[in-house]
């Protein structure tokens, strides 16, 4: 879906004019003709979203200088192009002034419009992307910091927003990548608790041996290399929120001892000889569907329907096709500042293929492509060409290339990976697993098992929650195995990807 640009002109020829161009442009256009009716279009409940505005300065009613006081008042942050027929400079400077982003002089071209609306959109989605971060970064992350447009988004945003409004533990479900910690952090500040701590803990990254200590406490002493008293994370959340991601990941043993918190609402450090009271609001995620996790018996059914009071599954990219549009372009808009990269856009081309692709990493997988693309481009916009791996990879399904014009492909084992481009399809290299030694005797199941496990990380580029998830074992167990094995340089969980 291109970007939405609202022309608002009481003059139909101009309107017309504005809308055949901006049209060509390779943008969507909701066409008013008049200022009420552009704020009408700006604010009601069911409109559709505006990425742009193109506003006339002198309409009877509502003129555009009305407009824009109303979109400063209402709080929006859509960026606005005004429209002057006479082109003083008093009237600029108060448009300006007024929170305008660019003007354009009667009647304007076609290329000075282009240029216009591009640097209008890109400024907007830097704006938005370090509003974004910022947010985060102080617990201050709400629903309007999520990008989506799609239809299959709509249902989860509105139970979202009301589990905010309450403390009522939920529990979300998605693939890996698709932005489960963000709901999360923006359940949490649109509530009651935004002012308290939002405390993220990852289970499936805690050894099974310190779980218990990192989440409820230790005292000095408790166990061997407890040199001094620790709080636990949920001291640490209390008033605030708690969020349990890869829950799933949780040993039995600490299963019981959170059961037992959840219902007491008190937690007891090791070591500790009373209970501390905690008030904490409890938010978990996963990759895995709980539920089955609980009918192999890896997961206790108490516990889960302690975190599964309010479920909410996050659609994958490829069900929400129609968002990656916009995510690229906030996405580009941030790493070509991070990089002081001239580079103003994403080719028609680029964007449709993109949009085709299934994308197994989700929103981080795209984002990292961005990444890759803005940092190794040498133009000043970037094309198929600067997707590579992407272009060149097979389809899931049908194992065709998806790419209507297909580039060079690249060999497996040269392709370096930026963690979340996990390879869909087998190398061509896979061999096959021998059975035997060479006296003709079947080999050690430990000799195979370790064959598979360094086959798995080598497919899935060293992304170690995605070999786990793909063996069917945590990834405390993977570790394990791996340190048991003598594999050097896998680099533990210190050196586990971080998104």
């Amino acid at each position: 879906m291109a970007a939405s640009i609202l022309i608002a002109d009481d003059d139909a020829v101009a309107r017309r004019l504005i809308e055949n161009m901006v049209q060509k442009c390779g943008y969507e256009t909701v066409v008013v003709d008049s200022g009420d009716a552009a704020i009408a279009a700006l604010t009601a409940p069911d409109a559709p979203a505006i990425d742009g505005v193109i506003l006339d300065l002198v309409m009877p009613g509502l003129d555009g200088m009305g407009v824009l006081a109303k979109i400063r008042e209402a709080g929006l942050s859509v960026p606005v192009i005004v429209q002057t027929a006479h082109g003083g400079i008093d009237n600029v400077i108060s448009a300006m002034r007024a929170g305008a982003a660019d003007f354009v002089v009667k009647p304007v071209g076609m290329e000075r419009l282009q240029v216009s609306l591009r640097n209008a959109l890109n400024a907007s989605a830097l704006k938005g992307e370090l509003q974004r971060i910022r947010h985060s970064r102080e617990g201050r992350l709400t629903f309007s910091d999520i990008i989506t447009r799609a239809e299959a988004m709509a249902g989860v945003m509105r139970t979202a927003q009301k589990a905010a409004n309450s403390s009522i533990p939920v529990l979300i479900e998605g693939e890996s990548g698709v932005g489960k910690e963000m709901f999360a952090r923006a359940i949490h500040g649109s509530g009651e608790r935004k002012a308290k701590p939002f405390v993220a803990v990852n289970c499936g990254a805690i050894p099974d041996n310190l779980v218990e200590s990192i989440l409820f406490g230790h005292e000095k002493g408790a166990f061997t290399g407890a040199t001094e008293r620790h709080t636990g994370k949920f001291v640490e959340a209390h008033g605030g929120t708690l969020f349990l991601d890869e829950v799933s990941e949780l040993p039995l043993a600490a299963q019981v001892k959170l059961l037992r918190a959840l219902q007491e609402g008190a937690v007891e450090a090791v070591g500790g000889r009373k209970p501390v009271k905690v008030d904490v609001r409890i938010i978990s995620a996963t990759n895995r569907r709980l539920l089955e996790r609980v009918k192999q018996g890896h997961f206790r059914e108490d516990l889960f329907y302690r975190l599964h009071v309010l479920p909410l599954t996050i659609p994958s990219l490829r069900t929400r096709r129609e968002d990656i549009p916009h995510l690229l372009r906030h996405f580009l808009a941030r790493f070509a500042a991070e990089e002081n990269r001239p580079i103003t856009g994403i080719s028609g081309e680029a964007v449709a293929h993109l949009a085709q692709l299934d994308w197994p990493g989700n929103i981080r997988q795209l984002e990292n492509a961005v990444y890759r693309a803005v940092v190794m481009s040498e133009g000043d916009q970037l094309g198929l060409g600067d997707f590579p791996l992407l272009t060149s990879q097979p389809h899931p399904a049908t194992d065709i290339p998806t790419a209507p014009l297909m580039l060079e492909p690249i060999a497996a084992p040269s392709v370096v990976s930026s963690g979340s481009e996990i390879p869909i399809a087998p190398l061509p290299s896979v061999g096959t697993l021998p059975m035997l030694t060479a006296t003709g005797d079947v080999r050690p199941l430990e000799d195979m098992e370790n064959e598979i496990i360094r086959f798995a990380i080598s497919h899935y580029r060293g992304q170690m929650s995605e070999v786990a998830r793909r063996l069917k074992i945590g990834r405390s167990t993977l570790y394990r195995k791996l340190d048991e094995a003598g594999v050097p340089g896998h680099g533990g969980k210190s050196g586990e990807e971080t998104h």
